[in-house]
């Protein structure tokens, strides 16, 4: 519990068995009162390696990123913070309470993590990430005038926040779909510098592959340009 507020860590994971474990451990369970991995149908141990680790373990066998955190976040319905992270060790939990500290400061509504400072560690993001990232933020910029360095999949919220957004994609504009939706509704967002680390083991099933990297790319631009075709549809219906 983290200043009387119920914290809940939402983990998506897919195939982590070597990772997961090591992610779960260093939560710090005095300030976070639950940790669950959304497992997307793995075919490893990465759902037992998880339990044993003390996480609580919901299985998502539609396979996409924002699946696997929908389902986690069913398990715990009445938790008040929402904090989500990677299960491969690029994101450091024990930097869990930077963002939470950065949550209720002021009128925050929504800290991500950004990994474009120094704290990365060389080569953890690959240059089709970085560009990516450049690209996406730089749009989201032109389009609704909101200025963001990173769609680092580290960050938190309220759940009142989260349920006021609606997060819908099933799929890997999860991240974007939420920085998008707060400049929409004119949510206030804070970006805090964390570190981030090379995956502690296996391959990304996003930055590993080009294959991974482009669908990951279509659907994240993808997601921009609808939502801003659906603003304006909705604007000219309106009008």
């Amino acid at each position: 519990m983290f200043r009387g507020h119920t914290v809940a860590v939402i983990i998506p994971a897919l195939d982590e068995e070597d990772t997961i474990a090591g992610v779960i451990r260093q939560v710090d369970r005095d300030l976070v009162d639950w940790v669950v991995v959304g497992d997307n149908g793995s075919r490893d141990g990465t759902a037992k390696v998880a339990i044993q680790a003390g996480a609580l373990v919901v299985r998502e066998d539609r396979r996409g990123y924002g699946s696997a955190c929908l389902k986690a976040i069913t398990a715990v319905p009445e938790v008040e913070i929402l904090v989500f992270l990677d299960a491969d060790g690029g994101d450091d939990p024990t930097e869990i309470p930077l963002l939470l500290e950065a949550l209720f400061s002021g009128d925050t509504d929504v800290v991500i993590g950004s990994r474009v400072g120094e704290k990365a560690e060389p080569g953890s993001l690959t240059f089709l990430q970085k560009f990516g990232n450049q690209l996406t933020c730089t749009l989201v910029r032109w389009l609704w005038g909101v200025r963001y360095t990173d769609l680092g999949p580290f960050r938190t919220l309220r759940r009142s926040t989260f349920d006021q957004l609606g997060m819908q994609d099933p799929d890997y504009g999860w991240t974007i779909e939420m920085q998008v939706k707060a400049a929409q509704t004119g949510l206030s967002v804070l970006e805090v510098p964390v570190t981030y680390r090379n995956r502690l083991a296996g391959q990304s099933k996003v930055s590993g592959t080009i294959l991974g990297s482009w669908r990951a790319g279509k659907r994240i631009l993808g997601y921009v340009f609808e939502a801003k075709a659906k603003e304006l549809f909705s604007r000219k219906k309106m009008g």
